[in-house]
């Protein structure tokens, strides 16, 4: 599913960016400062990165998608900024060099035996890790699109609409994954910020964000150009060109302990 992402390279800027809380998190909490050292984690086209590069960062990225390396380099051209092909698995690093180790909603494809690991091994002792998601849809907050979609995709694909596929799954999920941070003795405690924001889409973009979700992206056609095109219609037609819909980003902290 990881690997779905760089079919749609040319579309994934349409993907929103992340609140600013994030980044005054960052500065805050983990030191984030010009200069400052950054490993980003699975950057796609740079919704994270591009913020991280406008407060001074020195960035090196690690992006398994050569489509999606190639667009980030597009709209960075000129920043202080290291794209390096590969999983981050496979990708090889530096030893104790990083300041902060970053991932914006893509930390879930790292293979959990190796993530907390390597990034001990990347970042310099104290440094730290900051991984974050945004939740597509706030479980805790009334949603009228989601309802009104729900509906439509539980005839048509209701693989979508799985309990284990749902925001309280992935919630879960994302608990268990930044634990293993604690459990690899290498960190200190592991805290977790929670940013409940609003986003407003017109019908054209809400469509092409639903175009950016890997399980979205792995329909076969005619049912994705299908579906896509229900929710064009929804947000048009049901919600007057105007959808407001409630999103959550987590953020999961934890600081390198010392050698």
């Amino acid at each position: 599913m990881a690997a779905q992402f760089d079919r749609i390279a040319a579309d994934y800027d349409a993907r929103p960016g992340y609140p600013a809380p994030v980044f005054n998190i960052l500065v805050e909490r983990c030191g984030l400062q010009p200069g400052t050292r950054v490993l980003e984690i699975g950057p796609g086209t740079g919704q994270a990165t591009v913020p991280l590069l406008e407060r001074g960062a020195n960035i090196t990225a690690v992006e398994p998608g050569a489509a999606l390396a190639r667009r980030l380099a597009e709209r960075t051209a000129g920043h202080d900024l290291s794209i390096v092909v590969s999983t981050f698995e496979k990708a090889e690093l530096p030893e104790a060099t990083f300041d902060l180790v970053v991932s914006a909603t893509a930390y879930h494809w790292v293979v959990p035996s190796v993530g907390a690991g390597k990034c001990a091994e990347v970042l310099r002792d104290r440094g730290w890790v900051a991984l974050w998601w945004t939740i597509w849809g706030d479980p805790d907050r009334p949603d009228p699109f989601h309802d009104a979609l729900h509906s439509l995709l539980g005839a048509k694909a209701p693989h979508l609409i799985k309990d284990e596929h749902g925001p309280r799954a992935y919630i879960r999920d994302l608990a268990a994954r930044t634990s293993e941070l604690e459990r690899s003795g290498t960190f200190g405690p592991l805290s977790t910020e929670v940013l409940l924001w609003e986003g407003q889409h017109d019908p054209q973009t809400l469509r092409a964000i639903f175009a950016t979700f890997a399980g979205w992206i792995a329909l076969p056609e005619p049912l994705r150009t299908e579906l896509l095109d229900d929710v064009e219609r929804l947000a048009r037609d049901d919600f007057g060109g105007t959808v407001r819909r409630p999103y959550q980003t987590r953020v999961y902290l934890a600081q390198r302990l010392s050698r």
